[in-house]
């Protein structure tokens, strides 16, 4: 884009001589407004094409040229940068939903978002972990579309699968439906999330079908979860793996406020440590925030304290949601 230069020139440009302006004006319009070739200007002007190139660069740095990035309805740049440097997160993306969008809406508008971003960024080698309990991964995975090549070497299930059979067929989806998606070997973790006792976790982690499993947790290179408030999403209620009604009282005396893979935190993402803990089988929260790449589908304003905290605590570093949590991130925002 090529605008006429402002009346209060700047001194560097003050000592450049006037035919000198004339010419980096003339080169400028041919290039940027007229679409003419390097070569074309270099014959047309008789100069010679490396002459065209400094000539072009130098109109750029002394202001005559300015370029204007402007994005297309439904990009949300400027906010996703503000909020990655509000929380120093890697990346935010913004999936664009209107401000009256109901839950169903939202779930399909994350998922899409979520399923162009990893078709986009595996590029092979990955050894991928997942949330079982997670309709916006479940979402992710029905949205993606298959790879011409192999891009992931394993995707590894990172909480337990084992539930009520109508919503296990779920879980077990995500796992086996993003492995096929990527050509990765599926990795499952064949036992409930949630058990009665920390003595029967103690007796599942030792099993030889359990162990491996959650070893292979520990060698992980991106992580693909959700991020959960204190009650339950549906999904995590219907397949039994949830945490009684009675005992979300205490959770919410000890400050938690949102988790990732059960593994609960307060308003500052610091975890809190619990008996509760003893009782999840599946990745451990240091294990959880040791890997490089962490990417959480997660949205609705139900769930913005939740995120808010997760992205605090260091619990992800990818965020994928949607317009009016990511508003809700930046208080200047507004709504």
């Amino acid at each position: 884009m090529v605008e006429r230069y402002p009346a209060a020139r700047t001194a560097a440009l003050d000592e450049v001589a006037t035919d000198q302006i004339r010419l980096l004006t003339k080169v400028a319009r041919m290039y940027h407004e007229r679409g003419m070739r390097q070569p074309q200007i270099a014959a047309q002007l008789h100069i010679s094409q490396p002459r065209v190139s400094r000539l072009l660069k130098r109109a750029v740095e002394l202001g005559i040229v300015r370029t204007t990035v402007i994005a297309p309805r439904g990009v949300y740049a400027e906010l996703e940068e503000q909020i990655e440097q509000a929380y120093g997160v890697t990346e935010v993306i913004v999936a664009d939903t209107d401000d009256h969008a109901d839950e169903s809406h939202v779930m399909r508008a994350l998922g899409a978002a979520a399923a162009v971003y990893l078709e986009t960024t595996l590029m092979g080698g990955e050894r991928i972990g997942v949330s079982s309990w997670s309709s916006t991964i479940l979402a992710t995975v029905e949205a993606m579309h298959p790879r011409p090549t192999q891009v992931a070497d394993q995707v590894v299930q990172m909480l337990g699968g084992v539930g009520n059979v109508t919503a296990q067929t779920q879980a077990t989806r995500i796992t086996g439906r993003l492995s096929a998606l990527t050509g990765a070997q599926a990795v499952y973790l064949p036992a409930p999330g949630l058990l009665a006792s920390g003595d029967m976790r103690q007796m599942f982690v030792t099993d030889p079908n359990i162990e491996p499993v959650l070893r292979a947790c520990e060698d992980l290179t991106m992580a693909l979860v959700g991020v959960g408030s204190i009650e339950p999403s549906p999904l995590l209620r219907e397949s039994g793996n949830a945490f009684a009604e009675s005992e979300l009282p205490g959770l919410r005396k000890a400050g938690a406020v949102g988790d990732v893979c059960m593994r609960f935190f307060d308003s500052a993402g610091e975890h809190i440590e619990s008996s509760f803990d003893d009782r999840v089988l599946g990745i451990g929260a240091e294990t959880l925030r040791k890997i490089p790449r962490r990417v959480a589908v997660a949205g609705g304003l139900r769930k913005s304290n939740a995120i808010k905290a997760a992205l605090r605590g260091g619990w992800v570093n990818v965020l994928i949601t949607d317009l009016q949590v990511a508003r809700s991130l930046l208080p200047d925002q507004g709504r």
